[in-house]
C-alpha cells in the first residue's frame, strides 16, 4: 500500500473499519519488516486485523495458537518419527547387501554414519507454523495469537526469528526465509511481556471503539441493518460499558447483538427484546442480574 490512506481504504474493502492508528501502525510495520505487538481486551479485532490484512494483500495466513506450555517443537518443527521407523526398518533389511562391498571397518561405519545422516534432513522434516512462515517463498501473514498465554522460555525462544527472520535447527544449520513475513503477534494482557520481545516489534493498542466507529463498524459487518436500530443498539452497549460489570462487552460482541436482532426480525429495542438477548452480549450471569432492572433506563438513554 503507497499510505496510510490508501491501507485505511483497503482494509475497508475486506470489511475491517480500521482508525488512523491502526493503519498507520500496520503500514510501518509491512515497510519496516517489523513484527506488530497487538494488545487489547478480548473482542476487539486484534486477531480480524491479521486476518484482514492476509487477505487484503491476497498472501496465505499461517496462525500459531500460544498456550501454557508450548515449545519449539510444537512451533517449529518436528521429525516425521514414523517415516524414520519404516526407513530404518528397511536400511535394516537392506543393510547386508550395502555393505558388502566395503573394503573394510572404517568405509562400513562411514557409510552408515551417511545412510543415518538421511533421517535427519528435509524429507523426514515435519514443519510447525513458524518454519511453514519461513519457508513461504512470496511471504505470508504470520498470526502468533495470544502470545502472553505462552511461558518466558517460548517467548525467548521467539527473539531469533522476529529479528532476523530464520531459525536454526541442529541437524541442517540455519534457516532463513527468502520473503519476511507479516508478523502479527496478539495479547490479552495476561501476563507482562519481555522488555526483549517488546524492542523487537512495533507496539499497537486497540481500545474499545468509540460510538461512531462502532456504529461504522456494525453497519460493515451486518449488510442491511437499519440506521436507527444501529444506533440504538450501539447507545445501549456504551452505555452497558460505563457499568461496574465483571465483563464488558466487546465490539465482536456488539457484531453477534446485531446480528441476533435482525435474526429476531427486531426493528427496535424494546424491554423484552433485550432482556431475551441479553445472554448474547454478557458472558456472566451477575453481569446480566445487574443489567436486567436498568434494561428499560438504558435504553432511552441519549447517546453521547
Amino acid at each position: 500500500m503507497a499510505s496510510v490512506e490508501a491501507l485505511i481504504a483497503g482494509l475497508e474493502s475486506v470489511g475491517y473499519i480500521a482508525s488512523r492508528r491502526i493503519a498507520t501502525a500496520l503500514f510501518m510495520a509491512v515497510n519496516l519488516q517489523k513484527p506488530i505487538l497487538v494488545e487489547g481486551s478480548a473482542g476487539v479485532g486484534k486477531t480480524e486485523l491479521a486476518l484482514s490484512t492476509a487477505n487484503l494483500l491476497g498472501l496465505p495466513l499461517i496462525r500459531m495458537q500460544c498456550y501454557e506450555g508450548l515449545d519449539e517443537s510444537k512451533a517449529l518443527y518436528e521429525w516425521k518419527y514414523g517415516k524414520q521407523l519404516l526407513y530404518t526398518q528397511i536400511l535394516k533389511d537392506r543393510m547386508g547387501v550395502a555393505l558388502a562391498d566395503a573394503p573394510d571397518m572404517d568405509a562400513a561405519m562411514d557409510r552408515l554414519h551417511g545412510m543415518g545422516d538421511l533421517f535427519f534432513s528435509e524429507p523426514f522434516l515435519e514443519p510447525r507454523p513458524l518454519m511453514k512462515a519461513l519457508k513461504e517463498d512470496n511471504g505470508c501473514v504470520l498470526l502468533i495469537d495470544e502470545i502472553d498465554k505462552s511461558d518466558e522460555a517460548f517467548e525467548a525462544f521467539l527473539l531469533e526469528v522476529l529479528s532476523a527472520y530464520q531459525v536454526s535447527v541442529p541437524e541442517l544449520g540455519v534457516l532463513q526465509a527468502k520473503t519476511p513475513p507479516i508478523v502479527f503477534l496478539t495479547s490479552n494482557n495476561v501476563r507482562d511481556l519481555g522488555d526483549a520481545l517488546k524492542r523487537r516489534c512495533l507496539h499497537l493498542h486497540i481500545p474499545l471503539p468509540d460510538a461512531a466507529l462502532e456504529q461504522r463498524i456494525v453497519s460493515s459487518r451486518v449488510p442491511g441493518i437499519k440506521a436507527s436500530l444501529t444506533n440504538q443498539l450501539v447507545s445501549f452497549v456504551q452505555s452497558l460499558r460505563t457499568l461496574d460489570l465483571r465483563k464488558s462487552p466487546s465490539i465482536s460482541e456488539t457484531v453477534d447483538w446485531a446480528r441476533a436482532l435482525i435474526l429476531l426480525n427486531a426493528d427496535s429495542l424494546d424491554g423484552e427484546v433485550v432482556r431475551d438477548t441479553l445472554n448474547v452480549l454478557l458472558k456472566f450471569e451477575q453481569d446480566i442480574a445487574a443489567v436486567e432492572p436498568q434494561i428499560v433506563e438504558l435504553i432511552r438513554k441519549p447517546l453521547a
